[in-house]
This record gives structure tokens, sequence and C-alpha cells, in this order.
């Protein structure tokens, strides 16, 4: 049985759990004062959260304090507004340009009278005016419900809030009535502007904002329950609005700084969107003097820079992270293994997981990966960079965080096929000390697959020093001979001894002996057309190879290294032609033993195959 893992937090989650720290100590501003219950909200509140478009969400902090939404409802009834009345008609009454302008401002256009943009007060009392219903409450009742399924659970009105916003509301009432004036709103004012001051004091949370940014980029899907909040083709001039002019006067730098589409509300939520990756929450109430969270604002910008989620990084093609998933069970190195070894290693090798990755690593392609490590209860990891073809530094942070709980948990971290300073550049300098003892390269992804074989059977590295000579009874391939069998064999043998690193035979010589190993170990290598080679398989003693030369002759299609000092018997083919007219016996059981160790290979590559294609 796999023992368990002691619990460790994702290297996400100790992330923001390090921005959180990071940041709760930024005392800047103040809460808005000019609603009277505003003013008695709490100020040091904080949380953090991020919602993946897979419904994964990672928090930290005060993430479940409700708080009223305010401005952030602008893009959400906005999109209500074009879903009612289509978006010919919305774009008549409300505009599409950038202000400049505080978000009270009385930005209307010159000569239509339309508010300039659905993200000021006069655009979204504008956009609550377009919400259809027959009565005020059909008309609250649309705007609640597709709050909610934003949020992935049922939202309400804080009655305090609104009261006060009701009744402080004076310049959103000017601003009603110079819309109705100009014919943006048609009649009384005062229903829509009844509607915009209810939606402000909606009632939410930080993770409630998460997901509903993470709806947002997930093309109007709650990624948490399924449900379509609303129509896809609304989102783009949602998240369009978003961006230029979601910040107010602080769009440009938060564009240039964040580079995410973003909304912000007095009441201290923020929320940022990376289309087709994530949603960002935070939650603040002290206000800087543009009117947005001053820790929100600081923490998303830390996030983007860290994490590179600046949506206007040039694009990099992009596959699927995980070209292959598998464990040791499934897969196994290139070195051969005794019975024994075997069996023990089929008992332990779901102890150790491999992932295979491929294309570019960010924080959006890594993150899902390392989520099913944190979920996994592998004792052992081996990362792959073979098809990797960028790390940013998102990433590499992440793989930093990675390599920290590795450490915490006593798991070995093993990077193969990727080199310090080159793909992974930045890694070590993000390294924690404790860190990193818990990482080890290898130059390639078998030498990685042995590594850990080598740990979970506790056997050491060959030190260039040969074993013991194994008794020819010993070998596998003399199983089931009698006493008289195995004296008339060995003496047809023909013993020959090998330094570490010689061949001892070459790819093209005629294959005309099998050779039975009693000491030492061997590799079986192929050269490759761009230069280098290949290991094909490693034996120890007790192992055969060059089995061809009993059964169909030829050449060599390989060389065979000695990798230590190497003690071996030949049995030359003319010998077993003779030996299967002379003692048919000896020899059918010599064949019988090289068709059960071939089938044994054959499952064994088979369920690699099985293993890689999963």
């Amino acid at each position: 049985m796999t023992p368990a893992l002691p619990v460790a937090p994702s290297p996400i989650q100790s992330y923001l759990d390090t921005l959180h720290r990071a940041f709760s100590g930024l005392s800047h501003g103040q809460v808005a004062t000019y609603i009277p219950e505003l003013a008695k909200v709490a100020p040091d509140g904080f949380g953090i959260v991020l919602a993946t478009v897979d419904g994964h969400v990672y928090e930290v902090g005060d993430t479940r304090l409700p708080f009223s939404i305010q401005s952030v409802s602008k893009p959400f009834v906005y999109g209500v507004a074009l879903e009612d009345c289509g978006r010919a008609r919305v774009e008549q009454a409300i505009g599409m340009e950038p202000t400049g302008d505080p978000f009270n401002a009385i930005s209307l256009e010159p000569g239509t009278g339309r508010p300039l943009n659905p993200m000021i007060n006069a655009g979204a009392i504008a956009a609550a005016a377009l919400v259809a219903g027959a009565t005020e409450a059909d008309r609250l009742a649309r705007v609640l419900g597709a709050l909610s399924a934003f949020a992935g659970r049922a939202l309400d009105v804080d009655a305090a809030i609104f009261e006060s916003e009701r009744d402080t509301g004076h310049r959103n009432r000017a601003i009603g009535h110079m819309l109705r004036n100009y014919g943006i709103v048609d009649g009384d004012p005062e229903p829509a502007l009844g509607l915009y001051f209810r939606q402000c004091a909606v009632r939410v949370d930080c993770r409630d904002l998460a997901l509903m940014a993470a709806t947002l980029a997930n093309g109007g899907i709650n990624p948490a329950t399924g449900a379509r909040a609303v129509r896809s083709e609304f989102i783009e001039p949602m998240l369009s609005l978003m961006t230029t002019c979601g910040m107010y006067d602080f769009s440009g730098a938060w564009v240039y700084n964040v580079g995410l589409p973003a909304k912000s509300g007095v009441g201290g939520g923020i929320i940022a969107v990376l289309p087709g990756q994530l949603g960002i929450g935070v939650y603040s109430p002290r206000l800087d003097e543009r009117g947005n969270s001053a820790r929100g604002v600081a923490v998303c910008q830390r996030i983007s820079s860290d994490l590179g989620l600046h949506f206007l990084q040039p694009p990099r093609p992009s596959v699927a992270t995980v070209r292959a998933r598998y464990t040791l069970q499934g897969v196994r190195s290139k070195r051969r293994r005794t019975p024994a070894e075997s069996r023990l290693l089929d008992g332990l090798g779901q102890q150790v997981e491999v992932f295979e990755l491929q294309g570019d690593l960010r924080f959006a392609t890594l993150e899902p990966v390392l989520r099913a490590i944190v979920a996994g209860s592998a004792l052992m990891m081996v990362l792959d960079f073979k098809r990797v073809g960028h790390v940013d530094g998102g990433a590499t942070r992440m793989l930093a965080g990675l390599a920290s709980r590795c450490a915490a948990l006593g798991q070995p971290l093993l990077l193969s096929r990727v080199r310090r300073g080159d793909l992974l550049a930045g890694l070590d300098g993000m390294l924690a000390p404790q860190a990193i003892r818990s990482v080890t390269f290898q130059p390639a992804l078998d030498a990685a697959l042995e590594w850990c074989e080598r740990r979970l059977l506790a056997r050491p590295a060959p030190d260039g020093a040969a074993r013991a000579v194994l008794p020819l009874a010993d070998s596998r391939l003399c199983r089931g001979l009698t006493a008289d069998e195995l004296v008339q064999l060995q003496a047809q043998l023909r013993r020959s001894q090998h330094e570490s690193g010689s061949l001892i035979v070459q790819r093209g010589e005629p294959a005309d002996a099998l050779y039975l190993l009693s000491a030492g170990e061997v590799s079986v290598i192929v050269s490759l057309p761009g230069g280098g080679h290949k290991r094909l398989s490693t034996l120890s003693a007790g192992m055969v190879f060059g089995e061809a030369a009993l059964i169909a002759g030829g050449q060599r299609s390989a060389d065979v290294r000695a990798d230590t000092a190497v003690d071996c018997w030949a049995l030359s083919a003319e010998v077993f032609e003779r030996l299967k007219l002379e003692q048919p016996r000896l020899a059918i059981t010599l064949l019988h033993n090289l068709l059960a160790t071939a089938s044994e290979t054959i499952g064994r590559l088979t369920a690699e195959v099985a293993a890689l294609e999963g």
C-alpha cells in the first residue's frame, strides 16, 4: 500500500497566501463615505480569489465576507440590456468611448445626450432603463437572476445599503433626469434609478466576484454550475468596455500595467478577467483617490506581473500541456529487471508519476498540471520537458513553488531533458533554500525513470565493479534444466570477460551467438541519425542478449556495451544447431525460456504503449 502523503497546499495556494501576507500591511486609502452605510464598513477586510475556467477556486483571506457589489455590477447589467434589447438598441442609448473622468461624472455625448459608456453612472442608469420586465419587481428579478447566474448562487439586495444609496443619491437622480431630457430614458426616470440603486446594493463576497469573472472568461458559462449566464455573443462587448472603461480615469494605466479587462466598485471589490483562462476577485474596502480598491489594484498588478497574465502578450502556438501521464507501473526504464525486482516495481510503481509536458508553459497551462500533482498520491514526481518550447516567468515561479511543496513533503522532484539556465532561466534564484535539495535534473527521461526505480528498490547505482559471478543454474535461460543438462550446456559455452565501456557486439556484425550475462551490466544501444545514441535496454546478471542468433541469424541490429566489468557466456548458433539434434530436450527448454522472456517483454511494451496513449 502506498503511504499517504502529508497535507500540503498547492503551489498556487501558497503563492496567494504569500501575496495576501505581503499586502495585508498596505493601509493606503479610505472607505467610501458619500454613502453613509458604506462608511460603516470595517476598513481592513481583505480577500483574494482566483477561479479557473474549469471551476477550480483558490482563495485566501476574507473571501466569504459579504459586501455590496456597487459598480462591479455595471458590465453584467449591461449584458442583460444587450440580451433584452439587442446591440442596436443599446448602442443607440449608450456609447462606448472612455471618458477619462471619474465614475460619477456627467459625461454625455454632445448632441445626442448618450452616456459615453456603460461603466460610468450615467451609462449604467441608461442600461438599467433597458432591462426588460412589466413591473419594477420583474426587472429587479431579471437583474438578480442574471447576477446570481454569474455568481453561481442566489444573491439578494442589502436593504440598508439600498436605502442609504437611494436617500443620498441626488447626483445620480440628477443624471437620471438629464437622460430623460435627452430621451435616453423614456418617461419617469425613478424606476430606472431605483433598479440602479438596488443592483449596486446586491450582496456578494470575494468568491462570488472571482466566479463572475471566470464566467466571463468562460464565454458566459459559469464554470462551477455549468449554467449559461449570458449569451456568448455579448461577452465581447462586455469585456471590450471593461478593458477601455472599467477602471474609470485609471483605465489606461490599468491596461498598461495589468492588461486584464476589469471592473471596480466603491464597495471595495475588483474583478479581472483573462479570457479563456481565469477570473480574479479581490476585496479590500480602502479606496484610492479614483475610487478603486487600493489593495485590489496593487494585488492585481502583482499577480499579472508575477504570473505573466497581461492579455496583450504576443501569442504563441498552444497545444495540450500534458502529452502523456503515467506511473512507473505502466512505463519502466530501459533497464531490464530480475523477476523479483519486476514484481516489486509492479507493486510500488504507482508511487512514481510522470508528466510528459509539451508546448508553452505559462500560468494557465501549468495550473492544471500542478492541480493534478497536488490531488495525487505519488511519492516521486517526474516532469519531462523535451517537447516544451517556452517557460515564462509565471510558470517558473509556480515550479519553484512546487519544489517548495515537494521539499516539505520529502517528495523528490525530477526534471528531465531540461538544463539549468536554459528553459528554466531564473529557477535557481526563485528556489527557497530548503527546496533546492528536492529538485534533481536528469539529462534523459529514461535516466529519471531508472533513478526512481533505484529509490524504490533501494539499490545503489553501479560503481564500476562487477558483481559476483552468477551460477549458470540461477539464470532464467536455464530454468527447468536438469543437473546433467546444465553440465552438458556449460561444456558447450565459451566464457569471455570485457572491460567497462567496451563493445561486446557491434551493429552490422554477423549474429552468430547468444550471450548469457553471469556478472556485470550491459546496455543495448542504437545510433541516432542526427548523432548520439539511444539506450534500448540495460541488462544485468542472469539475462541474455543476442537471442536472434539462435532463431533468425543475420546481422546484429544494435550495439551492446559493457557498463561495468562484465563476465558472460556465449552459445554459438553452430553449437545450438548441434544441440537440437543431440540434446533436443535441452534445446527445447532453452527456446521455451527465451520465448517466455520475449513474451514478458512484449507484455511490458504493450502496457507502456497503453500508458503513453492514455
